[in-house]
C-alpha cells in the first residue's frame, strides 16, 4: 500500500481521489473546502457524477453526484458501485520461508496432540433449557472457592445457548449447533468439559455423545436434569462432577511449545476509518509471522470481505480452493435475497460514524487482517480445520457468532481489531483487543490491550506487527488480556441459526 501524508490528511494509493482526514478538519484547513470529520473522506479531485470513488487503489462505491475537490464524501454523495465478477485464481501466491529461529510458548498439551492455551473446565448445555441450572452449578463452584485448591485451572466456564430445541433432527440449524458444541468440548483450552441437558430437547447428549469420544483423555462427564431429579439434585451432582474433573484437569501444566500450535482467531468490529490502514494491516504482518512459524489464522465474516474476494482468491493455493469463496461469497448473495436483505446492508451506523461508507470500503480494510499468505482452505462454519497455514471459515459478521464458529474450529486464542471501541471476550479462547485510533486507546485504554493509531504517527506496520505477535506469544502463555481481567466471556457463546424455529 502506498501511503502519502498530506499534513492532516493520509492518500492510502496514488491512483486514490479520497484521502483520509488524520483529523477533524475545518472548510480551509489544508485540502478541505468543507467540514470533514476525523477518520472519514474528502475528495482529492473533483470526482464526476456516477464515476467510481477510489480508496486503497480500489473501488469503493460510485459518486451519486458531482462531488468538488476538498468536500466530505460519505453516503449523502456516494453509494455502492456494481459488485465485480472478475476474478484471478492462484496467481498471486506468495510463499513464505520458515523462520531463522523457532518460537515457543508456554501451552498445555492435550492427549489428542492439541495445545491450549488456557485451561478451563467448561459446563456446556445441549438447550437452553438447561442453560440456568449449567450457571446454577458454575455459581456454586465460584462460591465453594473449590478451585482455589487447583492452582492450574483457570476457572469454570457455562456454556449456554438459545437453542437446541424447537427444531428438527436433521438441517443446518441442527448440524450448525451440533458441529459447535462438539467443537467447544474439543477445544484445547478446556481441560475437562461437563455437559448437562434437559432430557427431552431435540438435540440429545447422546448425539454429542455417541460412541465418539469428545475428549480422549476422559475428561468427560454427563447428565440430565430429568434424569437426576430435578434442579436441586443436579446442581449437587454437577458440584461432585466438577470436583472430579477439576483434579484431571490440574494434572495439566504448561509446557514450551512450538508457536506452531496456535491457531488464531481474526476478527474486526466496530471498524472506522483507520481500521483499513493502521489496526488490520498491522494485525495483518503478525498473523503473516505466525503462518511463517507453521501455524494457523482464520479469517471469517464472509459478509465482511464480501467485495474484496478477488484479494483472496488470487492467493488462493488451488483453483478449488478460490472456487470454495467464491461459492460462499454466492450462498450468501442468495441468503440475502431469500431474507429481503442486500449484502450492502453492511456497514453498520456505527462503521458509518467512523467514516465507512459502503460494504466494498469495509471490506477492503477488513481483509487487510490476513495479510499476504496463500489461503490454504476455506471451512463450514465451525468445521474442524483440516489444513493450516491461513484459512476461511464462513460465517456472519456478527462478532460473537463468528468467534464462536472459529472457536469451535479450534482457535485457542482471538485477536480483535476495533476502531469505534468493542467490549466482549470470548472464554476460554482470550481475545487481545486492538485500537485503530488513538483517540479510542485513550478513552478505553482499560478495554484495549494494544494502540494501533500510533501507526499514524510515524512507528511502522512492521514493527507494530512484531509487537502483535510477541503479545499473541505473552498471552498464549498465560499473560491475562483485558477482557480476562474484565471478566468478560460468559454472555458471548452465539451459535449461528439458521432456518425455521418449531
Amino acid at each position: 500500500m502506498n501511503e502519502e501524508v498530506l499534513a492532516k490528511t493520509l492518500l492510502l494509493n496514488k491512483i486514490d481521489n479520497v484521502a483520509i482526514a488524520l483529523s477533524a478538519l475545518e472548510a480551509g484547513e489544508d485540502i478541505a473546502a468543507t467540514a470533514i470529520p476525523r477518520s472519514h473522506k474528502v475528495a482529492t479531485v473533483d470526482i464526476a457524477a456516477g464515476a467510481h470513488v477510489l480508496r486503497y487503489g480500489q473501488i469503493i462505491g460510485r459518486a451519486e453526484c458531482f462531488i468538488p475537490a476538498g468536500t466530505h464524501v460519505h453516503d449523502h454523495n456516494m453509494s455502492m458501485s456494481r459488485h465485480s465478477g472478475e476474478h484471478t485464481f492462484s496467481s498471486s501466491v506468495k510463499h513464505f520461508t520458515a523462520p531463522e529461529f523457532s518460537r515457543t510458548f508456554q501451552g498445555y498439551y492435550r492427549e489428542d496432540g492439541s495445545v491450549g492455551t488456557r485451561n478451563y473446565i467448561g459446563v456446556l448445555t445441549s438447550v437452553n433449557c438447561s442453560g440456568s441450572v449449567a450457571r446454577f452449578i458454575t455459581e456454586a463452584v465460584e462460591k465453594s472457592s473449590m478451585l482455589d485448591n487447583y492452582p492450574n485451572v483457570d476457572g469454570i466456564v457455562p456454556i449456554v445457548h438459545s437453542s437446541g430445541c424447537g427444531m428438527t433432527n436433521r438441517g443446518d440449524s441442527y448440524d450448525i449447533l451440533l458441529r459447535i458444541l462438539s467443537g467447544y468440548a474439543r477445544n484445547p483450552n478446556f481441560g475437562a468439559i461437563l455437559l448437562v441437558g434437559l432430557g427431552c430437547e431435540v438435540l440429545q447428549l447422546a448425539d454429542l455423545v455417541g460412541d465418539r469420544k469428545i475428549t480422549k483423555d476422559g475428561a468427560l462427564r454427563y447428565m440430565t436434569i430429568q434424569q437426576m431429579g430435578g434442579t436441586r439434585r443436579t446442581i449437587e451432582a454437577g458440584l461432585e462432577h466438577v470436583a472430579s474433573l477439576a483434579e484431571l484437569a490440574n494434572q495439566a501444566s504448561r509446557a514450551p511449545t512450538p508457536v506452531s500450535a496456535l491457531t488464531l482467531g481474526m476478527q474486526c468490529g466496530g471498524s472506522d476509518g483507520y481500521s483499513g490502514f493502521t489496526a488490520n494491516p498491522a494485525l495483518g504482518v503478525a498473523s503473516d509471522l505466525l503462518v511463517q512459524h507453521g501455524g494457523t489464522s482464520i479469517l471469517s465474516e464472509t459478509s465482511e470481505i464480501y467485495g474484496a474476494e478477488h484479494l483472496l482468491t488470487c492467493r488462493a493455493v488451488s483453483r478449488d480452493v478460490g472456487q470454495a469463496l467464491l461459492d460462499k461469497i454466492t450462498w450468501w448473495e442468495n441468503y440475502c435475497e431469500l431474507h429481503g436483505a442486500k449484502m450492502d446492508n453492511n456497514p453498520s451506523p456505527g462503521n458509518k460514524r467512523g467514516g465507512l461508507t459502503t460494504i466494498l470500503e469495509k471490506s477492503l480494510g477488513a481483509v487487510a487482517k490476513c495479510g499476504q499468505a496463500p489461503l490454504s482452505g476455506v471451512f463450514d462454519y465451525g468445521a474442524t480445520l483440516t489444513s493450516k497455514g491461513l484459512v476461511f471459515m464462513d460465517s456472519p459478521g456478527y462478532d460473537p457468532c463468528s468467534v464462536t464458529g472459529q472457536v469451535a474450529s479450534g482457535a485457542n486464542l482471538i485477536v480483535f481489531t476495533t476502531g469505534r471501541g468493542s467490549v466482549s471476550g470470548y472464554k476460554p479462547s482470550p481475545c487481545i483487543k486492538l485500537s485503530s485510533n488513538s483517540d479510542l486507546f485513550a478513552r478505553m485504554g482499560e478495554d484495549i490491550d494494544i494502540n494501533c493509531g500510533d501507526i499514524v504517527e510515524g512507528v511502522s506496520l512492521a514493527t507494530k506487527g512484531a509487537e502483535i505477535f510477541e503479545t499473541i506469544i505473552d498471552v498464549a502463555s498465560g499473560k491475562e488480556t483485558k477482557s480476562e481481567c474484565l471478566g468478560f466471556g460468559g454472555v458471548e457463546f452465539v451459535p449461528w441459526q439458521i432456518g425455521a424455529v418449531l
